[in-house]
């Protein structure tokens, strides 16, 4: 299921796959992160809790490969491609 709701992540809806991953797994639940990370999460920053639940549970922590996955989840929070002022430049 979390290889479902990553999929789901990477075709741009992050809030419906923390919804998924939240409802029918124990995946954000593992990484640490309990209800009130969770929905703060889904509302302020959804790619960054989803890098977070990832680092934890698949790349063993924050270090190495954990660190640059957060950081590639902050970036796509605050300067996604769809995101930011530069995109809605006229």
């Amino acid at each position: 299921m979390p290889c479902c709701a990553v999929l789901v992540a990477l075709l741009g809806f992050p809030r419906l796959a923390l919804l998924l991953l939240w409802s029918s797994t124990d995946y954000l639940a593992r990484a640490g992160l309990g209800a009130g990370w969770t929905l703060l999460g889904l509302v302020f920053l959804p790619w960054t809790t989803i890098a977070y639940a990832v680092a934890q549970n698949e790349l063993g922590g924050l270090h190495g490969w954990g660190v640059a996955a957060l950081a590639v989840g902050l970036l796509l929070d605050f300067g996604g491609p769809l995101g930011g002022r530069g995109s809605r430049r006229e």
